[in-house]
């Protein structure tokens, strides 16, 4: 074999070489960019923590709009004055009536009304026993029975909230429903998710 022959032979090798790591190179960068981004939070993952803005300015006296946060339903109820004033008067009813269990709402959600207004009660609509969806029962008596003064019951098991979303005593939840951080942009405009201004 001539030294001719022999240097060709050597280059060709040099080429293939390279041109093969080269192509595994480009293979490997190509297969792991998927799996690489795979690993980063979806649009959907990124929604789940953001606070969501809520236009209440239809929502009328007695009234209950669902909306959704973090894959959680929100009830946003308007109450009525006669609804506000009932609240006291079923207290001796209640499990925990004073709000000792203080995970339950933010600081500035610990009153009677467990709201930021009055009138404006917001909860997570999930049942604090083993996760259902409690159904709203606002009229009093109907099909709950004479003593009913309206509010929340879950017929999973039974649990029954007041208009405050606080448990009565003997129900399986051990909790009164969850408040969720919010705070109001202006009269119409609710924000859950984000704690009131002065409160962050």
């Amino acid at each position: 074999m001539s030294k001719n022959n022999n240097s060709f032979n050597k280059d060709r090798r040099k080429f293939l070489l390279a041109a093969t790591a080269a192509t595994g190179a480009v293979g490997l960068t190509a297969a792991g960019v998927p799996f690489v981004t795979s690993m980063t939070p979806s649009e959907k993952a990124k929604a789940a923590g953001a606070s969501v803005e809520v236009d209440i300015s239809k929502v009328e006296k007695g009234q209950l709009l669902t909306t959704e946060w973090r894959g959680q339903p929100v009830w946003v109820l308007n109450r009525t004055d006669e609804m506000i004033n009932d609240l006291s008067a079923g207290e001796s009813n209640l499990a925990d009536p004073k709000l000792k269990v203080t995970s339950q709402q933010p600081n500035y959600c610990q009153n009677e009304t467990r709201s930021i207004k009055s009138n404006m009660l917001v909860v997570v609509g999930i049942c604090t026993h083993l996760g259902c969806s409690p159904t709203a029962k606002l009229t009093p008596k109907g099909e709950m029975g004479e003593s009913w003064p309206g509010g929340f019951f879950c017929p999973c098991h039974g649990s029954k909230f007041d208009l405050a979303g606080r448990v009565y005593k003997g129900s399986p939840a051990p909790t009164n429903l969850v408040v969720p951080p919010h705070r109001y942009n202006d009269d119409n405009t609710l924000v859950i998710g984000e704690d009131k201004k002065d409160e962050a």
